[in-house]
């Protein structure tokens, strides 16, 4: 405790000493709040923010990103403090940040209210849907703040020729194969499945297919094996994660419900990066297209 009052106070009084908007390089955000972007020590906790911010070529002041923020491969350089929703105060000061950046989807609670305590900025981008349309306001928005409006606007159409590209291709299918999406949750290190409700759930839609199991929310917890045995998907997609910690179709068949599936009786089992399927971002028109490749392949087809 005494070590983390000491870290806490050289922090605080560092932060106090450089000054955290002093450059004089400033652009304008999309609400045309004034935004240092230069000479910053910037901490991104969102996977889909830090996706983006490399696309827009935003990602020279990143020092630190949370442990989901996997692409591009180039990002596992930085360090990583911690799990969004279980993130450590002292790996986050230890990276003395002049900037953090996150989506609301962060954790836990008091860990976020002592870096408020300490005054270090915090910015937000927009809530917006879920969507295509909605992925180009980000995008854009992001493109304003950071100076990069040019380059958000070619994202933006880039990503929807890709998915009309996709949509397109999609007619060539008369099947639509019933999917299950299983996620390791590593924050609670227990197995998931994602539901239609989620973003994987649209992707699968917009690839041809559909999710088997349904839910409220994005995600049901699968402690039953009724769950994956009734929906008997065709196809059962894993997120990197899970699938390497099982490291086997042996071991992965013996997840709740799994064995008996069509999916594991034909061989359609795939690995699945998470960052091509948990969220939106300016490759999603391209993941759409080897979504549709992977769901709609026979069981003995190579990868």
């Amino acid at each position: 405790m005494k070590k983390i009052i000491i870290l806490l106070s050289s922090v605080v009084m560092a932060l106090s000493a450089c000054g955290r908007f002093a450059n004089e390089e400033n652009t304008l955000s999309a609400t045309g709040e004034k935004t240092d972007t230069t000479g910053q020590r910037i901490i991104c906790l969102a996977k889909q923010y830090n996706e983006i911010m490399y696309a827009l070529g935003a990602e020279k002041n990143l020092v630190a990103v949370d442990l989901s923020s996997t692409y591009p491969p180039e990002i596992r350089e930085l360090t990583t403090v911690g799990y969004h929703r279980a993130l450590s105060a002292e790996g986050i000061l230890s990276m003395k940040p002049d900037l953090i950046i996150h989506d609301n989807n962060v954790g836990p609670e008091h860990v976020m209210r002592q870096l408020e305590e300490l005054k270090i900025p915090m910015k937000t981008f927009g809530d917006y849907e879920q969507d295509i349309a909605g992925t180009q306001k980000l995008m854009r928005e992001m493109g304003a703040y950071f100076g990069k409006e040019d380059k958000a606007e070619e994202l933006s159409n880039r990503l929807e020729k890709d998915m009309d590209k996709a949509l397109e291709g999609r007619k060539a299918y008369s099947d639509t194969p019933k999917v299950v999406v299983i996620h390791f949750g590593r924050a609670s290190n227990i197995y998931l499945t994602v539901t239609r409700a989620s973003t994987a759930g649209k992707m699968i839609e917009w690839a041809g297919g559909e999710i088997a199991i349904d839910g409220e929310r994005g995600m049901r917890h699968l402690s039953s094996p009724e769950l994956i045995a009734q929906a008997n998907p065709d196809v059962i997609l894993l997120t990197d994660f899970g699938y390497d910690r099982l490291g086997s179709q042996q071991k992965i068949e013996e997840l709740p419900g799994v064995s008996g599936t069509n999916a594991a009786r034909n061989e359609r089992i795939y690995r699945v990066e998470e960052h091509d399927l948990i969220y939106l971002g300016p490759r999603t028109g391209k993941n759409v297209l080897k979504l549709r490749e992977l769901i709609h392949r026979t069981g003995h087809e190579e990868s």
